[in-house]
């Protein structure tokens, strides 16, 4: 055959473009009504999540409380023990001993008022909208 009877090629394909939004993408309407909404329009549903933050936190705030209260509570009775009243013990106890307890009771506190923060945060917001957990370093 020579080249003046081959036939013609063929047309390349017809181009589509797509412009509708992808199947994929489409956000359903949430199948119940969001908490956030309860919440905002405080009906009793809200009303209760409010509640449980509020009892989760007020159940943090206790802890430390008796995590603290405790051995201030125990600790004069341990000075007016005889022979601990006198001496660098004393010192040793109010002094540099107190300090770590307190920063690991208030570093304890704030992480679990995060956490509870966290888990209400989580109930609340639609799970399209939550944000990325965040690392701590």
């Amino acid at each position: 055959m020579s080249p003046e009877q081959l036939p013609p090629p063929p047309p390349p394909p017809r181009r589509e473009t797509v412009t509708g939004v992808p199947r994929g993408g489409r956000r359903r309407p949430p199948a119940h009504t969001p908490a956030r909404s309860e919440i905002s329009e405080q009906t009793t549903l809200g009303a209760t999540y409010v509640r449980a933050l509020m009892r989760s936190q007020l159940r943090a705030g206790l802890w430390v409380l008796a995590a603290l209260g405790l051995p201030a509570a125990v600790l004069p009775v341990l000075l007016v023990l005889p022979g601990a009243a006198s001496g660098p013990l004393v010192w040793v106890v109010l002094g540099p001993a107190v300090y770590p307890l307190l920063w690991l009771t208030a570093r304890r506190y704030v992480k679990r008022a995060e956490r509870n923060e966290a888990d209400f945060t989580g109930l609340v917001m639609d799970p399209a909208e939550a944000p990325a957990p965040q690392r701590r370093l």
